[in-house]
């Protein structure tokens, strides 16, 4: 009788370092997957802040460029517009000025027209607004992983034992679906 004994001891044993060892790896697995539903969000906060400071800059520099084009352009305009000779001398000096600025520019940079710059910033607003539905995809899937982890058995127990609840999938708020304005 001792041996019988002893063997269920051993073997309650064996179950109740069975069941501890998988209660403690479950937990530990919902852990990981409730991290990475966080640190995908985090990444939703880069994207955002990432396409803001852009969007920001480069629509700057876009104004700026294209109001030096602008004013360049007006400039030499007016300059060529008529006027008395004392005037068309001080103002063919000026447009010597303007020329040596034109080709300082043209050299730095080869073609002087605004709408490259506009060609770059939509660039920009793409790779930006791409990054952004990745890290919405990365969130959405984690949350996936994670909600599948406390609806299904056996696993739910453990979710059931911490009172996890489901996170919720990112679903963008209708006012902030539409295009940013650039302006």
């Amino acid at each position: 009788m001792q041996p019988f004994v002893t063997a269920i001891i051993v073997i309650i044993a064996f179950l109740f370092f069975g069941v501890l060892v998988w209660y403690v790896s479950t937990r530990n697995a919902i852990k990981r997957a409730e991290l990475k539903v966080a640190e995908a969000e985090s990444g939703i906060d880069v994207a955002l802040t990432k396409r803001y400071d852009m969007l920001t800059k480069a629509v700057s520099a876009a104004k700026t460029y294209a109001g030096h084009e602008k004013d360049l352009l007006i400039t030499v305009a007016g300059l060529r517009n008529g006027a008395p000779l004392a005037e068309k001398l001080e103002q063919s000096k000026r447009l010597d000025e303007l020329a040596g600025r034109i080709t300082a520019v043209a050299e730095a940079y080869p073609e002087l027209k605004a709408d490259s710059v506009f060609v770059a910033l939509q660039a920009q607003i793409a790779d930006a607004e791409e990054h952004l539905q990745a890290a919405r995809r990365l969130y959405n899937s984690n949350v996936s992983r994670y909600n599948e982890k406390l609806v299904t058995f056996p696993s739910s127990v453990v979710a059931g034992r911490m009172a996890l609840e489901p996170k919720e999938y990112f679903s963008a708020d209708p006012a902030k679906t539409d295009d940013v304005s650039i302006k």
